[in-house]
C-alpha cells in the first residue's frame, strides 16, 4: 500500500504534473494556466492550501490538495478537498479511500465541521466510489465563479 504525506516544497514539481495528468483526464488539460513556481508559491509562502502526496516506491502515484473553508451555520472551519488524484495504474487498491481517511481524520483532528469536496457529473467511477463512502450528493447547491475579468469587472463597479 503507497504511504501518504504531506507535501513539502520538493513535492511541487511532481504535484504540478499530478495536476496535468488529472486536468488530461478531466478533458481540461487547456486551463491549466498555473505553473510549478505559482504553485510553490501558494502552497509554501502564502500557504494558501496545503498537499498530500501518495507515495509508492518513492514515486509520486498521486496527490491530494486541501485548504480550509468556513461554514457560519456551524460556526466552525471545514475542508475543501479541490483535488485528489491517483494515477490509474494505482487505483482500485484502496489509495483513494485511504487518502480521503486521512483527510477525514486531519479535519476531526482540527475539531472541522466537514469535509467536502465536487465530482465532475459525468465521472461516473468517482460518484459511486464518493457514493459508497456514505459521502452526501448535494444536488440543490449550485457553484458560481467569478474568474478574474469578473472580479476586476465587479470591484471597478460595472
Amino acid at each position: 500500500m503507497p504511504t501518504i504525506r504531506a507535501a513539502t516544497e520538493d513535492d511541487v514539481q511532481a504535484i504540478y504534473d499530478l495536476i496535468c495528468e488529472l486536468a488530461t483526464y478531466e478533458k481540461l488539460r487547456d486551463q491549466v494556466v498555473g505553473t510549478p513556481e505559482i504553485l510553490r508559491a501558494s502552497l509554501f509562502e502564502r500557504r494558501e492550501a496545503e498537499a498530500l502526496i501518495v507515495e509508492s516506491d518513492g514515486e509520486a502515484v498521486g496527490y491530494a490538495l486541501f485548504y480550509t473553508t468556513f461554514s457560519s451555520f456551524e460556526c466552525r472551519g471545514g475542508i475543501w478537498l479541490e483535488d485528489l488524484y491517483v494515477k490509474p495504474e494505482h487505483r482500485r487498491g484502496g489509495v483513494g479511500r485511504k487518502v480521503l481517511e486521512h483527510l477525514a481524520a486531519i479535519a476531526l483532528e482540527r475539531d472541522h465541521a466537514r469535509l467536502e469536496w465536487v465530482a465532475l457529473d459525468w465521472n461516473e467511477p468517482a460518484l459511486n466510489f464518493y457514493a459508497k463512502l456514505g459521502a452526501d450528493r448535494l444536488d440543490d447547491w449550485l457553484i458560481h465563479r467569478l474568474e478574474v475579468d469578473g472580479m476586476r469587472s465587479l470591484a471597478a463597479g460595472e
